[in-house]
């Protein structure tokens, strides 16, 4: 019995330990950049030794990796749960209002997406992980529009709800570059917002 318990405390013990040098890390690359950026650096932010770090990470990049991976999972599960809050139908206007909270909160998980996306590009087994994530965004709006046929339909030139999820992941991505260049926050929520309603109805409906 005191061996399991010793057993419990040592593994929460190590899931809290992950769970800060992960905090830790989004805090200082998001402030330096990845490739900027040394495990020490990391390990004195977190307040642990590089014992630590190397009892749940093998290098830097393992540890970017989670990172992106936790957050990138957390904000698919956000989006997900945006839009299910309506009944059949869907009000665009105010499930925009709640996708563009969720994807334009936090600048500094865009500046660490941008670190990985450039990392991704000349790495292709990180690259399949950005994929993946991008498809389970898409997948979460296509499924959510699909369940709205047959009241009313979607704008034609987007052809289907596969499509209208490219291009609401395309007019996010546009928006987040000029979000990263004048961080102006407001703004690139209130320009989102305008832009995936006008994707999304054909600018006189405010339903989909």
């Amino acid at each position: 019995m005191a061996v399991e318990e010793t057993a419990r405390r040592v593994t929460r013990r190590r899931v809290r330990t992950r769970a800060n040098l992960l905090d830790a890390a989004f805090a200082v690359f998001a402030a330096k950049g990845f490739g900027r950026v040394s495990i020490e650096e990391v390990c004195e932010a977190a307040g642990y030794s590089r014992g630590a770090f190397y009892s749940n990470f093998d290098s830097l990049d393992e540890l970017f990796f989670a990172l992106y991976q936790q957050r990138a999972d957390l904000i698919a599960e956000q989006v997900a749960g945006a839009l299910a809050l309506d009944g059949p139908g869907l009000d665009v206007p105010a499930a925009v209002d709640r996708v563009t909270e969720v994807l334009l909160l936090d600048r500094d998980w865009l500046l660490v997406k941008t670190d990985f996306l450039v990392h991704a590009a000349r790495a292709p087994e990180v690259a399949r992980t950005l994929l993946e994530h991008r498809a389970r965004l898409r997948r979460a709006i296509a499924d959510r529009l699909a369940r709205t046929r047959g009241e009313v339909e979607l704008p034609a030139v987007l052809v289907d709800a596969e499509g209208a999820a490219h291009a609401v992941v395309a007019a996010y991505d546009g928006v987040t570059v000029q979000l990263l260049l004048d961080g102006d926050l407001e703004r690139a929520r209130g320009w989102l917002r305008q832009l995936l309603t006008a994707l999304l109805t054909d600018g006189s409906d405010t339903t989909v």
